[in-house]
């Protein structure tokens, strides 16, 4: 007879998830490092008593909004290499669905995530009870239904004994390399506090291994004729390069062939910035050297990339005549798009075995290519340089500047983190990435907030790194929350807050494309109803202070350089903010060195938006679909 113990729905799983593990490559792990919550009356009594229950074994944070919850279990997931994550309980209502942009950002990135949301009566002992979405047609309609099309598992526990498919098949998708991203068990109330009598054989440790499978012989073989008989091949670094850890394997390859490497935002450090053959960031927050390069090559080879609109500049970057791709993915609907060549397998697996085979017929790319990249590439150091460059420290920075300030004391230990505002096109063109994890740019979805509560999640993963969250000031106001989290656990991470008083990435799209800046600055009102007024009073460091951050305050390029320097070596979470130069231009960076398809106005009154409707159709008139 099968032996058993009767535990409550929530401290079953909670007992589940602690016995969960992965492995890849012989190294074994974790797979639900901890739980975040925020407790209401849909998990106060199941989820929350069974954290309590079992608080040795299931380690618990506390969080404070529960979008930033989900980012910090996101942050905490990249940093191990999706080998690990965090489990994210709310109650029903509203901190459920404060659950749904999160779940849509560990998603689109492919990002596995637990959410545990709480949800209505399964037995409905009263109809409606608070906090209950009414709908007339369907009674099995909750509001955690808006978490179905953000996650890649969704179920709802209405039974105790639903609870053991479901959450394999939970665990499943978290470690399956393709489809990992947001999963959701629903939880109803009463159904968390049931008890049952669960086989033992539940709790036992359970290994999940996550696969590397290798590419088809004949997949295989179309790929090296293709790179064999292109003349100016390029790799597009996505992503997939860091999930697999094919960093190495791709550093080989390159200086095997010296075919060129490209990153995506999210590929960005596959290659150290000062391997020969990276060429930087490539689209539309691209380099100039990467994209003239996009626009001539013949043959493109994308490693774990998704082919985003700013990695193809909307469809107008990849111009060469009978251009042709090669999609190296693990997932076979990014393998075939743009009509490419598909190399399905694992990036890592797929690159040792394309480089062995290139290898074997001393396949390398022509001397003169090889020169034009790197003197190209050349070149644009100097812009960085440039860039970085500040003659007068005795006034305020530039943005530029303010990267450059940064990336003179960092090291390869450092992270940086980032998802939304001018900052992303800053960091893609400007930033030196000096190892595989140093660059963390969530651009993705571009989640305003995600940086504070990610930069925890990552230190929680890696407590030896020096962790920055790089944010704006209107990324900071939209999610301060979780530095309230960083200072309750001492988690030792790094502000660096750049005031430019409103929406400077938006403010320069928005005069591109005839909007004029409006509804973009933090400004007063002028007697014309415009926000065009004074910039407002708002003291974002005297925030961050009262929410108990140590803040260094930064007047001056000399002023930025020691505050950075302090902050660096602070073991307490520390804070610097900065006030820029031109709180009306976006960064003084150089131009987008590629387009990027946000729609103007057909027909317009205004001059601005006749004139930018007139570059858009020219721009339009050069997208190509590649088939």
């Amino acid at each position: 007879m099968t032996s058993t113990t009767r535990l409550t729905v929530a401290q079953a799983l909670v007992r589940f998830l602690s016995a969960q593990y992965t492995e890849r490559d012989g190294v074994r792990q974790r797979l639900i490092g901890a739980t975040w919550g925020i407790f209401g009356h849909g998990n106060v009594a199941g989820i929350g008593q069974a954290l309590i229950e079992y608080g040795d074994v299931m380690p618990y944070h506390q969080g404070r909004n529960e979008q930033a919850m989900v980012h910090a279990a996101v942050g905490y997931a990249r940093q191990s290499g999706r080998l690990s994550t965090h489990a994210v309980t709310t109650s029903i209502g509203p901190g459920a669905t404060n659950l749904v942009t999160g779940a849509a950002l560990a998603t689109v990135n492919h990002l596995p995530v637990l959410l545990l949301p709480g949800d209505i009566f399964a037995a409905r002992p009263a109809d409606p009870v608070l906090q209950q979405l009414e709908v007339p047609y369907a009674g099995d309609v909750s509001v955690n239904d808006c978490l179905r099309p953000v996650s890649k598992y969704f179920d709802r526990i209405t039974r105790p004994e639903a609870l053991i498919p479901s959450a394999l098949n939970a665990m499943r998708v978290l470690t399956d390399p393709v489809e990992t991203g947001a999963v959701t068990l629903a939880l109803p109330q009463d159904v968390q506090a049931e008890a049952y009598d669960w086989p033992d054989e539940l709790f036992a440790e359970r290994t999940w291994v996550v696969r590397r499978p290798g590419a088809d012989p004949t997949e295989l073989a179309e790929a090296v004729r293709a790179v064999r008989s292109a003349r100016r091949p390029l790799v597009v670094a996505g992503g997939g390069v860091h999930h697999s850890r094919a960093e190495a394997a791709l550093a080989e390859f390159a200086a095997i062939t010296r075919i060129p490497v490209a990153s995506t935002q999210a590929g960005k450090g596959s290659l150290r910035y000062d391997h020969p053959q990276d060429v930087g960031g490539i689209g539309h927050t691209g380099t100039a050297t990467a994209d003239e390069l996009a626009r001539t090559a013949d043959l493109v080879i994308g490693v774990g990339t998704r082919y985003t609109d700013f990695t193809t500049a909307s469809g107008t970057l990849f111009a060469a005549d009978g251009v042709r791709f090669l999609n190296l993915n693990i997932a076979p609907f990014d393998g075939h798009k743009l009509a490419g060549m598909p190399l399905i397998a694992d990036a890592r697996s797929g690159l040792q075995e394309l480089t062995a085979a290139l290898d074997m017929h001393a396949h390398r790319v022509a001397a003169s290519y090889v020169t034009e990249y790197t003197e190209d590439k050349e070149r644009w150091e100097q812009r960085v340089d440039a860039c970085y460059e500040a003659d007068e420290p005795d006034v305020r920075p530039t943005q530029p500047q303010v990267l450059g300030a940064l990336d003179a004391i960092v090291d390869e230990s450092d992270v940086i983190i980032n998802a939304a505002g001018s900052l992303p096109g800053d960091l893609h063109k400007l930033w030196r990435a000096r190892s595989r994890d140093q660059y963390h740019l969530e651009y993705g979805y571009s989640c305003m907030g995600y940086e504070i509560p990610a930069a925890i999640g990552v230190k929680l993963a890696a407590p030896e790194r020096n962790v920055w969250a790089l944010v704006g000031d209107g990324t900071y106001l939209m999610m301060p929350t979780e530095i309230v989290t960083a200072v309750q656990e001492g988690v030792a991470i790094k502000v660096l807050l750049v005031q430019n008083h409103g929406y400077a990435s938006i403010g320069g799209l928005s005069d591109e494309t005839g909007a004029e800046r409006f509804g973009t600055a933090y400004r007063y009102r002028a007697e014309d109803g415009a926000f065009t007024g004074a910039p407002l009073p708002v003291d974002l460091a005297a925030n961050a202070a009262s929410l108990g951050m140590r803040v260094l305050r930064a007047k001056t390029v000399s002023d930025l350089r020691e505050a950075l320097v302090e902050a660096r070596a602070a073991d307490t979470p520390t804070c610097v903010y900065v006030e820029t130069q031109t709180a009306d231009t976006v960064s003084g960076a150089p131009p987008a060195q590629a387009w990027w398809d946000v729609p103007v106005a057909e027909t317009a009154t205004r001059p601005s938006a006749v004139k930018a409707r007139e570059l858009y159709e020219r721009h339009v008139s050069t997208r190509r679909r590649h088939l």
